[in-house]
């Protein structure tokens, strides 16, 4: 006994806060990426669990229920929530990715992947180095606190009760996904707007003067004028996906 309490509850109350905390550890950006050992993200997810216990202790020992289908009932409800939490997350960075593959595709370094740090899939080396950096950024800051202030928090908006709020769940993600898609956008709209400018004046100059090899000639002017537009930007451009990240995966 242990306070009144047998050792298969604390067992159980143990691995319900570990179901919900090591999904979230299983999805968040940087825990989840394929270069950390699969050892490595159980052990930190155990130890985080274990730490939280005694603050989410009264969270959910008064839910806990010895009938089998309840028990599995709550395990499910659990890791779903876990899992939203960390795709909350997660989906911020991806947005972030998906603008530095759109600049990469437009500044002319679409055609040369090379290797990543977070993600197994080839992608170009500018939009690696953009994601890198945003992801040492949210670390430096210890955004991954808040992220786990956000798992404390959610025993009281979704408590421990076995049904998982399909609904809103489906909305928070949606709600993640247009807030963080608007933001990388307006982030990588300069690059955009300087490849279309830039595209279109080549164009004019081809039909002007079809026999010059415009594709060989413009090529390092676009890329050229990517990465000076990446050197003075980079800085301004990280500040506000670090700034917007509270507001868009915690607040909204």
């Amino acid at each position: 006994m242990l306070n009144g309490l047998n050792l298969e509850t604390v067992v159980f109350a143990a691995f319900l806060a570990f179901c919900r905390i090591g999904t979230c550890f299983m999805l968040m950006p940087g825990f989840s990426s394929a270069r950390v050992a699969m050892h490595v993200r159980l052990f930190v997810a155990l130890a985080v669990t274990w730490a939280l216990l005694a603050h989410l202790w009264d969270s959910i020992i008064p839910h806990l229920d010895r009938e089998p289908d309840r028990m599995l009932l709550l395990v499910a409800s659990e890791i779903l929530v876990g899992a939203t939490i960390g795709l909350v997350t997660r989906f911020y960075v991806l947005a972030l990715q998906f603008a530095g593959s759109a600049i990469a595709m437009t500044g002319g370094f679409g055609g040369m992947s090379g290797t990543v740090v977070e993600e197994n899939e080839p992608q170009a080396a500018l939009t690696a180095l953009i994601t890198l950096c945003a992801l040492l950024l949210l670390f430096v800051f210890d955004f991954h606190h808040e992220i786990l202030k956000a798992l404390i928090l959610s025993y009281e908006a979704v408590p421990v009760s076995g049904t998982f709020g399909a609904q809103s769940a489906l909305i928070d993600l949606v709600d993640t996904l247009s807030q963080s898609f608007y933001i990388t956008l307006r982030l990588a709209s300069p690059f955009i707007a300087y490849a279309i400018l830039v595209n279109l004046a080549v164009g004019f100059v081809n039909k002007l003067t079809p026999q010059i090899p415009v594709y060989f000639v413009s090529m390092p002017f676009l890329i050229a004028g990517c990465l000076i537009l990446l050197y003075f930007g980079i800085g301004i451009m990280l500040s506000l996906f670090v700034d917007g990240f509270l507001p868009t995966t915690l607040g909204g």
